[in-house]
């Protein structure tokens, strides 16, 4: 269909705008709270493990149609997209949040509640208002253009309602398992989670198994692809870098900053907390970069359009059906303005004007960005590390020519940042909720103030969340990595302070440029160089399972119908455990008395039980065949 007739032909969505059903309800209100803060809570575990999340918008779909059905008799689809619109928005403020926050943790600055609550509140919201006026440009005009893909897969699990309870089940299993194996294994402390070995006659390389049943199902949704070149990383790191390091010390008596014990002296473990670190954060840093410089095209494309549209539009009457409501203009400049100028001469972290000007040019121009490119390649793909990189960057720049250095810079700096990552990533989601709303016949004010609500809920507990897990475990600590939020104390650090191996940070970013050159995702790749390798081990494992059912599925129905039950129950495993992981930091925080010694410390119970969680994914995988997707498509 070409574009004359697309514009010619008015789009009709599933439920017409001359209809209307039950849709911001009390129930879908209270359900959409639960969600987000679970799934916010889950997201932020996630982030702090491996440096990304999942999304959770088709797992919160098809929760919400198995309650609001099974329990309450519900069938209404409105309602269950502003449970999932809801849902979303905890997921993204707990990617802005552990992707930033961490690092002035890891910096050992007192870091407060209403601190982070400001924050993530403050970006959240932005991120909400600044992507209102991009609606009717992004989604509506652009829509036989944008696809949004997460948005649009989601419009096809709610218009299959019907098959909601089955799918809801699959995730409950996962849920289940998950949880019950982390409890096992960190709560009752019956087998060991982490197993490794030495290879014969390899000093210093080291394969390990992290028996996660998240990083199973998180391996499973990002696919064989992501999930191999993140393992490369994590095998470049252990059986390249770890033993090449080993090799030249041998005998070498002398210390190399930033190790303090000679080179001979260190183990596998000390060469990764000493070098590797500041390798795979170069790496990572760089190939953030990469991925941005990389989207420039799209990202002057998106913004001349959107520019160009909204000038075109400035005097169009706007239409009074339901379905192309927003929250009203004023309200949106009002409350963009009012939050720029409390952040201007907020008490709490203190950005001042400068941080202020940069939260509104560059929240506002990468939020413009996001929401555009969310809609070609899908969140999961959008550059928001590196957009977060470019925004701590000019703004630790800027701090430290006016005179801004030290802890009082970092801070400034990594709470800029840290707004602007938020925005971005809520503006991502919502674009996505969005085109949901769009293909379904939602009214999109009532979504943007579902959304506003599941970022003040969220909001409110993101920061005891992130709290507790770094006075139980230690942000940066092998325990919880925190990979990103590592990247982002480098770089302020090193720029405000200059007091970095600069040499290994640059060794790691010529390896993401040269893994860019083979072809391969540098980011990905980073990422997995940085962590463990014990950590992408079960990713790839998981990411294995998922290409062997497609290749064992011969029809184009049952392989998509696989795809999609397995998904659904690893999207039940990573919630599952991350609750569990998190309702164990609570425990510990608050003194529970919890078992103190391993029982069984061989590693061959959890690897066995590992395989049994392997073998359920496969199962749960396998029943999608025995009819229709359980996610709604054909």
């Amino acid at each position: 269909m070409d574009k004359g007739s697309e514009k010619s032909t008015k789009f009709v969505p599933y439920i017409p705008a001359s209809k209307s059903l039950p849709e911001l309800t009390v129930t879908a209100i209270i359900l959409g709270i639960i969600l987000a803060v679970v799934f916010g809570a889950a997201n932020a575990y996630l982030g702090l493990m491996i440096g990304m999340t999942v999304s959770a918008s088709i797992p919160a779909a098809v929760i919400s149609m198995g309650i609001l059905r099974g329990l309450f008799k519900k069938d209404s689809i409105l309602e269950n997209n502003i449970v999932q619109t809801m849902t979303t928005a905890g997921e993204a403020i707990g990617a802005g949040a552990v992707f930033t926050i961490p690092a002035l943790f890891m910096l050992h600055i007192h870091v407060h509640q209403l601190m982070i609550i400001f924050i993530v509140l403050v970006g959240g919201i932005l991120g909400v208002f600044m992507m209102v006026p991009l609606r009717r440009l992004l989604i509506v005009q652009e829509h036989g253009n944008l696809p949004y893909p997460e948005g649009t897969a989601c419009a096809e699990v709610l218009k299959s309602g019907e098959k909601g309870g089955s799918g809801a089940l699959n995730v409950l299993y996962g849920v289940i398992i998950g949880g019950v194996f982390k409890a096992l294994g960190d709560a009752l402390k019956l087998f060991k989670t982490e197993v490794e070995t030495g290879i014969y006659h390899f000093k210093n390389a080291i394969v390990g198994l992290d028996t996660m049943p998240s990083l199973l199902g998180v391996g499973f949704i990002i696919g064989p692809r992501i999930a191999g070149q993140m393992f490369a990383g994590g095998l470049l790191a252990w059986v390249v870098f770890i033993p090449i390091i080993g090799f030249f010390g041998q005998g070498n008596m002398h210390h190399f900053f930033p190790a303090t014990t000679p080179l001979t002296h260190l183990s596998a473990w000390d060469i990764y907390d000493n070098y590797i670190r500041y390798i795979g954060a170069g790496a990572v840093a760089a190939g953030g970069i990469i991925t941005l410089v990389k989207t420039l095209p799209t990202l002057f494309a998106s913004l001349k359009d959107t520019l160009t549209s909204m000038s075109q539009n400035r005097l169009s009457s706007a239409t009074l059906e339901r379905t192309d409501q927003d929250i009203s203009m004023k309200w949106v400049i009002g409350v963009v303005i009012l939050f720029v100028i409390i952040i201007a001469v907020d008490p709490i972290v203190h950005v001042g004007l400068i941080g202020a000007a940069a939260i509104a040019v560059l929240g506002f121009l990468f939020v413009t960005v996001s929401s555009r490119i969310v809609g070609i390649v899908g969140s999961s793909s959008s550059p928001v590390s590196g957009m977060t990189i470019a925004t701590l960057l000019i703004v630790a720049l800027t701090y430290k020519l006016t005179g801004a250095t030290g802890n009082a810079g970092i801070i400034m700096t990594i709470s800029v940042a840290a707004i602007v990552c938020t925005a971005v990533a809520v503006a991502g989601d919502i674009s996505q909720d969005l085109k949901t709303g769009y293909l379904v016949g939602a009214t999109p004010w009532k979504q943007q103030i579902a959304m506003l609500i599941g970022v003040v809920s969220s909001s409110l507990v993101i920061g005891i969340v992130l709290y507790v897990m770094n006075a139980v475990y230690g942000m940066g600590s092998k325990a919880l990595p925190a990979p990103k939020g590592v990247l982002m104390k480098i770089l302020s650090q090193g720029i405000m302070n200059g007091q970095l191996p600069w040499d290994l940070i640059f060794i790691g970013a010529a390896t993401a440029v040269v893994i860019e050159f083979m072809g391969l995702n540098s980011l990905t790749v980073a990422v997995g160089l940085y962590l463990p390798v014990h950590t992408s081990m079960p990713i790839m494992i998981g990411g294995a399972v998922r290409w062997l059912i497609e290749k064992s599925s011969k029809r184009k129905e049952d392989r998509q119908a696989r795809q999609d039950s397995g998904t659904l129950f690893a999207s039940g495993l990573i919630a599952g455990e991350s609750l569990i992981g998190v309702i164990i930091a609570f425990l510990t925080f608050a003194k529970v008395p919890m078992p103190a010694n391993i029982m069984l410390t061989n590693g061959l119970v959890s690897v066995i039980l590992f395989i049994i969680v392997i073998f359920s994914l496969w199962f749960f995988a396998f029943r999608g065949s025995k009819g229709k997707s359980s996610t709604g498509n054909p």
